[in-house]
């Protein structure tokens, strides 16, 4: 079974630190990788993969740097860029096949490995049509597809499911937990739901740091006493939904009912609730969400 060992990786762009000294322990399962864009996700998932080289630490497979292995590494790998890119131009059994060549799969498995994945995301019937005319989510599917092609040990997912609909997601998270089987599957997101139900192991990542580590079970215990349920009149559930962070808000006849995330009792009457994945995640990154809604005001 393959291993990777983080220790103490960093990652300085001029002025900016994005990966700020990271040690870690992966091993067969799904790995999700959950935090706000700029987290450091992206930065971390390429100098994994060996696209970025670390400002300081090692990251060792097996025990050797992944720097040495060249050749023997970059084959145990698969990798799903946020943005990968294809030709619009070809069907996707012609696409695949010219991957399969470039990734040196040996010609006598190379067709074989192709109907293989073709069938494992759902693309059978659509090979020989053109990728251009491929929805969002055939397309991130023919991603992974291409991503499996040699077989990997190692498979590195980033965002996988960005813009697709509720549907293509579901049929994505399913796809990626029957293939983690005796490989390392790690996914970076910030939609809660694409690791909270497959993840054998959920790592928060804030400002180049890991600041939550565990399964669904152990991350979430880290926001008990910190979640409240609240059902207020109108004027004070919007003068709460201001002044705390909010994961719920629900219209319940004449009042309103708040989920709110707080370190102390946000009101008089507001009683303790069993935290979800959504909730810690709201706590380590309400900063971000916050800018993101200031962002949206300015520009409406």
């Amino acid at each position: 079974m393959p291993e990777l060992v983080l220790d103490r990786v960093t990652k300085q762009f001029q002025n900016k630190i994005a990966v700020d000294q990271v040690s870690l322990r992966l091993t067969e399962g799904v790995h999700g990788f959950l935090g706000a864009n700029g987290a450091g996700k992206t930065t971390l998932l390429r100098m994994l993969c060996g696209v970025l080289k670390p400002s300081a630490g090692e990251i060792l497979c097996n025990g050797a740097q992944i720097r040495g292995m060249d050749g023997e590494y970059r084959h145990m790998l698969g990798y799903l860029p946020q943005d990968f890119g294809y030709y619009p131009d070809f069907s996707a059994k012609r696409y695949l096949e010219y991957l399969a060549a470039c990734k040196a799969v040996p010609k006598d498995l190379a067709k074989d490995k192709v109907q293989e994945v073709l069938q494992l995301v759902g693309l059978s019937g659509e090979q020989k049509h053109k990728i251009k005319t491929f929805s969002g989510g055939m397309i991130r599917r023919l991603g992974i597809a291409q991503a499996l092609l040699n077989d990997p040990e190692i498979l590195i997912l980033d965002e996988p499911t960005s813009g697709l609909d509720p549907k293509e997601r579901i049929r994505f998270r399913n796809i990626i937990s029957a293939m983690s089987k005796g490989r390392i599957v790690i996914l970076s997101t910030h939609i809660v739901s694409d690791v909270e139900f497959i993840a054998d192991q959920i790592l928060l990542m804030k400002q180049g740091r890991i600041v939550e580590q565990g399964t669904s079970r152990e991350v979430t215990k880290s926001a008990e006493g910190r979640v409240w349920e609240y059902l207020a009149e109108p004027e004070e559930a919007q003068r709460l939904n201001e002044q705390f962070a909010v994961s719920n808000l629900k219209n319940e006849g004449d009042q309103v009912y708040l989920r709110i995330v707080a370190d102390t009792c946000p009101c008089k009457g507001a009683v303790n609730a069993e935290p979800g994945l959504e909730d810690v995640y709201l706590y380590h990154f309400k900063e971000a969400a916050e800018n993101v809604e200031n962002l949206e005001r300015r520009n409406l």
